[in-house]
């Protein structure tokens, strides 16, 4: 690719890390698409979302912004009027309005079965979510073998309630003037499907892409469907 072309950056959600894009990077890089997953660290999305615009700045290149999950507030947040950025892809993603937090908007549509599943405890600051080991598999990733979910659930990267409760700080969020692209699945246990077409509708966005029987670890289990979607976004 030459300089100028866009570098695609994956930006993990809740319960996840960087190598849950693994799959997707590695089908980006046969194609020489530059990539970088990035450690989001979860403590708080005004913090993450600054984490995430200072790696976007240091790439000094156009960069396409990819979130998972609670990935998609940050990609929302970093992507705010920032020059650098060239367009959005939304993987079972929250794509949140200003005010509007990841808590709240999975409520919005009835199917979400996350808050039955969670483990909370205190840690410095507040509160820290994970999923259950046990429960880890049938809530984020039903559709991963089992010997893989069990590795994805005892390597999971916890959440705060800070992050999943606060709001989009940017008055005009990045999807309301950057092109936007969704991919999701209709077996989300985390966030409802319905959730994910109403977000894509309200978004306007370029591309959508409803994938049927798959689980909530859609860059997991179907990343030749996530890439798919990366590459319209860099095609247009």
């Amino acid at each position: 690719m030459n300089d100028r072309s866009p570098v695609v950056v994956l930006v993990h959600g809740a319960f996840a890390d960087a190598s849950s894009w693994n799959g997707v990077a590695e089908r980006l890089l046969e194609r020489s698409i530059d990539v970088v997953a990035v450690a989001n660290p979860l403590r708080g999305l005004s913090t993450d979302a600054s984490y995430v615009r200072d790696v976007v700045a240091g790439i000094g290149r156009p960069v396409l912004l990819v979130g998972h999950s609670y990935g998609g507030m940050v990609i929302t947040q970093a992507g705010a009027d920032n020059e650098n950025v060239v367009g959005l892809v939304y993987v079972d993603a929250f794509a949140p309005d200003h005010g509007e937090n990841a808590f709240q908007l999975s409520l919005q549509f009835p199917g979400s079965t996350l808050g039955d599943a969670l483990n909370a405890y205190p840690v410095a600051g507040g509160n820290e979510f994970a999923i259950r080991t046990d429960d880890f598999q049938q809530q984020f990733c039903a559709d991963v073998p089992a010997a893989e979910a069990a590795l994805m659930a005892v390597t999971q990267r916890p959440v705060t309630e800070a992050a999943l409760t606060e709001g989009l700080p940017a008055q005009t969020p990045a999807w309301k003037s950057l092109p936007s692209w969704f991919v999701y699945s209709d077996g989300d246990r985390n966030i409802p499907v319905e959730l994910h077409r109403w977000l894509a509708e309200r978004a306007g966005a370029k591309g959508r892409k409803e994938i049927a029987g798959a689980s909530h670890a859609l860059s997991v289990s179907e990343p030749a469907a996530v890439t798919a979607t990366i590459l319209e976004a860099l095609g247009s």
